[in-house]
This record gives C-alpha cells, sequence and structure tokens, in this order.
C-alpha cells in the first residue's frame, strides 16, 4: 500500500517521508520532484513559463499516474497538492494519508532560512511570513484534514513521529 504524507511547506513531509521509506524499505517519491523529471523543468520555471493553472492540471495528471505505477511506496506531496482538481479524494482513495501538522510559528522557523527557495513566500519579511502561514494554513486546513491520520509535529521528534505513523500505517493494513 502507499502512504501519502500531505501538510504545508516546512511541515516535513520529506524528511518524514525518507525515514517512513527506509523503516518500511519501500521507495520514496517527491511528488514535485516526480513531475519535474517527467515534465523535464524544474516546478518553479513551470510556474513561471506556463502558470499555476497548467502546473495544477499536470500535478493531478501526475498523481494519478503515480497511483497506477505503485502499489507500494511513501508519497510526499506539495504544500498545495490536496487543495486542487479531486487530489485528496484521490490520496485517500489510493493510499493511507497521513497531514503533518505544525503551527504557523514552527513552520516559519524551518522555512525562513530557505525562504528564497520558496517561490510562494520569497517575497516576504521574517515578521510577516507567520501571519501569511497562518492565513494560508487556515484556508488549505480543511483539505488536509482529509487525511485518515493527522499528526501534530510541533513537539515531536522525527523518530517519533515516524514511530507513531508506523503503528497507524500498521494497524490500517490489519483492518479486514
Amino acid at each position: 500500500m502507499v502512504l501519502t504524507l500531505v501538510g504545508y511547506m516546512g511541515a516535513g513531509k520529506s524528511t518524514i517521508g525518507k525515514k517512513l521509506a527506509q523503516e518500511l524499505n519501500i521507495q520514496f517519491v517527491d511528488l514535485d520532484e516526480f513531475i519535474e523529471e517527467k515534465e523535464q523543468q524544474p516546478i518553479p520555471i513551470l510556474f513561471k513559463e506556463k502558470g499555476e493553472i497548467y502546473f495544477r492540471k499536470k500535478e493531478n495528471q501526475y498523481l494519478k499516474i503515480f497511483f497506477q505505477k505503485h502499489e507500494k511506496a511513501i508519497l510526499s506531496t506539495g504544500g498545495g497538492t490536496p487543495v486542487f482538481y479531486n487530489n485528496m479524494e484521490l490520496i485517500n482513495q489510493n493510499s493511507f494519508s497521513v497531514y503533518l501538522r505544525a503551527n504557523p510559528q514552527q513552520l516559519a522557523q524551518r522555512i525562513f532560512p530557505k525562504i528564497k527557495e520558496r517561490p510562494l513566500v520569497a517575497h516576504l519579511s521574517e515578521e510577516d511570513l507567520p501571519e501569511f502561514i497562518a492565513k494560508h494554513l487556515f484556508e488549505r486546513s480543511v483539505f488536509y484534514e482529509k487525511a485518515k491520520l493527522t499528526i501534530a509535529t510541533d513537539h515531536q521528534s522525527p523518530d517519533e513521529i515516524v514511530g507513531e505513523i508506523l503503528q497507524a500505517f500498521k494497524n490500517h493494513q490489519n483492518q479486514p
């Protein structure tokens, strides 16, 4: 079965995803990297040259392709993936979904050191970042919270988060 991680940028999807893949000895796939490989262009360039609507259509197509081709994997989605089209429904139908929830202050602390690598927030100051994240998170959380499992990550180490996910994932797989 596929295990899919959703959540805001900086929530730890890649870090946790790689650790889960290592623990379960299965492939880790970052959806953004999967799209970049298929499109042969970095996502910021796709956004700039073809626009967000084009990107979101491609993201939806590649999400479907991913689920058709992978029976076992850890998938890390982009922060916006669950919000568009029927992506969250697709994720829940084809995988065990986990929302990595973190508060805006924590996310801002994680994001700010590499803010220039994040086109969505690159223009923001350190003071404005938490408020922007809080508003954006408020809009997106309704989609994130459709995940089968929500993990509050603020006061847990990556290993604790991985342990909690593995336990829930094993319980889910053992259900009839």
